[in-house]
């Protein structure tokens, strides 16, 4: 049966209300709820924070009695288990709910299926796949790392008009402006993990913390709830120093080494060991370990090397490029390293996602790989 213009109304609304929760409810995905009779809406909600009511509870919690014979919209399929919570299967069931329209289908293992049995074994018409490719983006870290057990990688990169990302020397601040720096922290805010390398340690001692202004998406309230995401450093040999700000117990701060070396990073660092590949740290292995850890999205701030290493290990799902309407000329170091392409038919290809200018001429190019 296909679904109507006001079916898709309501399922775009709780997407909003699941979207304004994004630096919250990790390592729980981002879930909306709207309850309707057609038109009228009687019920609103989002889960906010991993343990506290999932979004179907506050919607019906504001339905009341008014959630009796309607249509409840979510974004995800309702869970069906004890978790930190009861299952909301069973609370739209005892509320009266008739029919529920999912975006997607669960691919938790706890779930995966058994919350639409469960309606439906209650008599609740069930339907999905409303608005399904809006939440598959959503929570597409969430999402891969229960289907592929690994987390999701999203590639940060500023550069110039020419493809670079520093001078010769290294120096790189600042080619772009403040708005697209500022623009950054968001994407921070969303990660449950922001991963760099050694050599970025190195030269610019990052803080690799999100750091949210009072402004438009930002705000107050969303940088007190902000779940910080971890630091997670690449450190095959154990040298990472001891007084870089990293250490400085801000956020949480995991170091991958290589297994034939047994750093101690102190107190307030987790260090863990994977398998060399090719010479260098096993990147799978890496994201394997941060997925053990409820990682949804890493994102990858680096240099050309490590960048280039997931690029053609076949890791990268997202690439963001902040683009300055500069030029740093032939000397200056390159997006990416390492990629060995020589011949035409051995480029990588990209599929465009989005385009956004800012007012001070950067632009932000948001690229899939073509798998």
């Amino acid at each position: 049966m296909p679904f109507s213009e006001l079916d898709r109304r309501h399922m775009a609304e709780a997407l909003h209300l699941a979207a304004a929760h994004a630096y919250t409810t990790k390592p729980n995905p981002m879930v909306g709820c709207v309850i309707a009779h057609g038109a009228e809406v009687v019920g609103r909600g989002a889960h906010v924070r991993a343990g506290e009511p999932h979004a179907e509870v506050h919607a019906l919690r504001e339905a009341g009695a008014r959630a009796v014979g309607a249509t409840a919209y979510v974004t995800l399929e309702p869970c069906a288990h004890f978790g930190r919570t009861p299952p909301c299967a069973d609370a739209l069931v005892a509320a009266g709910v008739m029919r529920v329209v999912a975006a997607i289908r669960d691919p938790f293992h706890a779930v995966a299926g058994r919350g639409f049995t469960a309606l439906q074994a209650a008599g609740v018409a069930v339907e999905h796949g409303l608005l399904a490719d809006e939440a598959e983006w959503l929570n597409r870290g969430f999402l891969m790392r229960a289907r592929q057990g690994r987390p999701w990688v999203r590639v940060k990169l500023a550069m110039s008009l020419d493809g670079r990302t520093a001078m010769a020397s290294g120096e790189s601040k600042w080619i772009t402006g403040e708005a697209a720096r500022a623009d950054v922290q968001h994407y921070r805010a969303r990660s449950s993990a922001i991963l760099t390398g050694l050599g970025t340690v190195l030269a610019d001692d990052p803080r690799l913390t999100a750091r949210l202004d009072d402004g438009a998406d930002g705000g107050h309230a969303a940088r007190l709830a902000l779940v910080l995401p971890m630091r997670v450093v690449l450190d095959p040999r154990g040298a990472l120093p001891r007084d870089c700000r990293l250490l400085d117990g801000e956020a949480p701060t995991l170091v991958a080494h290589a297994d034939d070396v047994v750093p101690d990073y102190g107190p307030t660092v987790e260090g863990f060991a994977v398998p060399r590949r090719d010479g260098r740290l096993d990147l799978l292995a890496v994201l394997a370990q941060l997925a053990t850890r409820q990682v949804n999205e890493v994102q990858l701030e680096a240099g050309a090397t490590l960048s280039g290493a997931f690029l053609r290990a076949g890791l990268v799902d997202e690439l963001v490029l902040y683009v300055a309407p500069v030029l740093l000329g032939e000397r200056g170091r390159p997006l990416f390293g390492g990629l060995g392409i020589d011949r035409m038919e051995e480029r990588i290809g990209l599929e465009r996602i989005d385009v956004h200018a800012f007012d001070d001429g950067d632009l932000r190019l948001t690229y899939r790989p073509r798998r």
